[in-house]
């Protein structure tokens, strides 16, 4: 199951046709961020037409995988009212568009029945898990790489559901 892990931008490199995101926490302690949500908070996020000011390494990994056909979508299941946070994310997310991901959002409150796996994780092409873990406060701990079938056919099932009953993001309001 657990296996040395290549970064993020190889294994999509290495996608020919899906990968999608599955995120659940309300929380996320993520170092590289840090720069981000402190100009967030202070009202000074650069806008997406600023692309000089927050295109990255990972936006051209994903623009690449899209001019190669790769779909790449994320759905995201959050509480509302949404933590500071979600509300930051939301605020970001128009980068991922820019990118070339699609990206949905599911309250909480009508995932509902819903069977959907502890862990956020990335699936490529329907059959290797890329899994998140996080400590309770949102930091994160390591990721683990998975490509037992059933564990994939089950994630993209997930994944799936929530897709499913998602709203895009441009439809998506946080009150």
């Amino acid at each position: 199951m657990s296996r040395p892990l290549p970064p993020f931008a190889e294994l999509l490199a290495q996608c020919s046709t899906s990968a999608v995101h599955l995120e659940t926490r309300d929380v996320y302690a993520v170092d590289e961020e840090d720069q981000d949500l402190k100009a967030w908070r202070a009202g000074g996020l650069a806008s997406v037409e600023d692309r000089s000011a927050w295109w990255g390494p990972f936006h051209d990994s994903v623009a690449d995988a899209v001019d190669r056909g790769v779909t790449v979508q994320r759905a995201r299941a959050v509480s509302l009212p949404a933590t500071e946070y979600i509300r930051f994310e939301h605020a970001c997310t128009p980068r991922n568009v820019e990118a070339g991901e699609d990206v949905r959002w599911l309250s909480r409150d009508l995932a509902l029945g819903l069977l959907l796996p502890a862990h956020d994780f990335w699936l490529f092409d329907g059959r290797l898990i890329r899994w998140h873990h996080f400590a309770g406060d949102g930091t994160h701990l390591r990721d683990e790489l998975d490509d037992r079938l059933g564990f994939a056919e089950q994630a993209a099932a997930a994944f799936a559901a929530v897709w499913d009953r998602a709203v895009p993001h441009a439809e998506f309001e946080l009150d």
